[in-house]
């Protein structure tokens, strides 16, 4: 009675357990099902965010790209205007070029048809040459040749003959060495004949004498068997009945035993089932619980990764626009400066363009001073990749060989320009002497007299001051008006 009380005990307290972790089961069912539902709100709204952004972008990319088309539209129309301006003075350019180096074709292929036939000649002298030089070359390659010939059929006959003697050493060798295993073979088969025929012989002796000494041992054990047999069981008919009665009562005993054996098994096996299905349950709750606690903290952490990457993109977003409208208004600014320098250096160039002569008109380059060698060298080494950082970086303002040739040449004529000025200055300078020597000759004055006169002498003496001072080179009498001149390239350097 004990026993069955105690088991009622502990089926109720398991009953309870089981209700309790039904209980708590479906609570974390409906906050999971909460949490679902905040986590599809959440998605949404970031879908609806996104989907928002994408517009905002697509519109203001819209409206940039109309500023741009309408920036884009003036800069056009400008540079239309610039270059059919420019258009028609390189026309006039071209034609004077064309006309030069029409006459420069003429020159040159007259240059090259002297060159061609000169060229054919030496080419024709280099193949007699040639000619001559293979012949030579073609007689010592057949007599080395008849020499290597001979040569190697020496040496082969040496090889052959050297090989048949081998083979026949060889061939006698194989000879012998097959008769001598031959006789050797035959001898080993008789001997090991005749010693199996011997080991035979004597093993069926030795076994049929072994037969007939086991056939006596068994026949004597039997008949002890029997003999011993007949006694026992003289001896053991009582006991064989006892036994007999007390067997069926055993096999009686063995059978209630076996039976209540398999009602404690059935008990038993009953009890573990349930032990471990009872097991198998806290394990598949406590597993379920770690499961969705594992999926609530993965989604919180989501959350908090998607809130945080939204916060970036927004943030990028906004720093984003304010880059872009800081970049676009300095963009716009450098490109009004780029238009007013251009515009400048275009109003300059017209200007200069007046004051060219029309030399300059046609030719606005001067002509290179290499001969037709040099040019081809210098050709050459400009198709060559440079390897240099600096003479790379100079690849890139190739555009502009051109302007820095008219650049060069204009600044070569003022420096020339600069250099006649100052000799003319310096001539200039020393007629001015001359002439003021001449005036302060002929005029009497107290200016003149006060000061060194070559044409009033006393007594080998000057009646001046031993050391009268010079009137300037600036002085009114002698000072001219003096014309300032700017050059166009000087004000450009100033002005940009």
């Amino acid at each position: 009675m004990p026993k069955k009380k105690r088991k009622r005990v502990a089926l109720t307290e398991e009953e309870r357990l089981l209700m309790m972790q039904q209980k708590q089961l479906a609570e974390e069912e409906l906050n999971k099902k909460k949490e679902d539902m905040l986590a599809q709100f959440l998605k949404d709204k970031l879908a609806k965010e996104e989907h928002n952004c994408v517009l905002n972008m697509n519109k203001i990319t819209l409206q940039w790209r109309t500023v741009l088309r309408e920036v884009k539209a003036r800069e056009l129309r400008k540079d239309i205007e610039i270059l059919s301006q420019t258009f028609e003075r390189v026309v006039d350019c071209k034609d004077s070029v064309i006309k030069s180096l029409a006459k420069d074709l003429a020159e040159a292929e007259a240059q090259y048809a002297h060159a061609l036939r000169s060229h054919l000649h030496s080419v024709d002298q280099l193949l007699q040459l040639q000619r001559c030089r293979l012949g030579y070359l073609e007689e010592d390659y057949h007599t080395e040749l008849e020499a290597l010939q001979k040569e190697f059929d020496t040496e082969r006959k040496k090889i052959i003959e050297y090989h048949e003697q081998e083979i026949r050493y060889l061939q006698d060798v194989l000879l012998a060495m097959e008769q001598t295993f031959g006789e050797s073979e035959y001898e080993g088969k008789l001997d090991f004949q005749s010693t199996r025929d011997d080991v035979k012989n004597k093993n069926l002796e030795e076994k049929h004498y072994l037969r007939m000494q086991l056939e006596g041992k068994v026949e004597e054990l039997w008949k002890r068997f029997q003999q011993a047999l007949r006694n026992y069981t003289e001896a053991t008919e009582d006991r064989k009945i006892a036994f007999e009665a007390l067997k069926l009562k055993d096999e009686k005993s063995t059978k209630e035993i076996e039976m209540q054996m398999k009602k404690l098994q059935k008990i038993q096996d009953l009890i573990l089932s349930l032990k471990n299905k009872i097991a198998a349950h806290a394990r598949e709750s406590e597993e379920q619980n770690r499961l969705v606690h594992d999926k609530k903290e993965v989604v919180l952490k989501q959350l908090q990764k998607l809130k945080s990457e939204m916060n970036r993109a927004r943030a990028k977003a906004r720093s984003n626009l304010a880059k872009l409208t800081r970049e676009s208004g300095a963009t716009l600014k450098t490109l009004q400066h780029v238009v007013k320098k251009g515009e400048l250096i275009l109003r300059l160039a017209e200007m200069c363009r007046k004051l060219e002569s029309e030399e300059e008109k046609v030719l606005p380059f001067y002509a290179c001073s290499l001969d037709w060698e040099e040019q081809k060298t210098v050709d050459k080494v400009a198709l060559e990749k440079p390897v240099e950082p600096l003479a790379q970086m100079m690849d890139d303002y190739v555009g502009l060989e051109r302007f820095w040739q008219r650049y060069n040449k204009v600044r070569l004529e003022q420096l020339s320009l600069e250099r006649t000025k100052a000799a003319l200055a310096q001539d200039n300078e020393k007629l001015r002497q001359l002439l003021k020597q001449y005036l302060d000759g002929i005029s009497v004055n107290d200016e003149v007299l006060s000061q060194i006169n070559p044409l009033m002498i006393v007594n080998q003496h000057n009646t001046g001051p031993a050391v009268p001072p010079m009137v300037p080179v600036s002085d009114a009498r002698v000072k001219k008006p003096i014309y300032n001149i700017v050059e166009a390239a000087l004000e450009v350097k100033h002005i940009l």
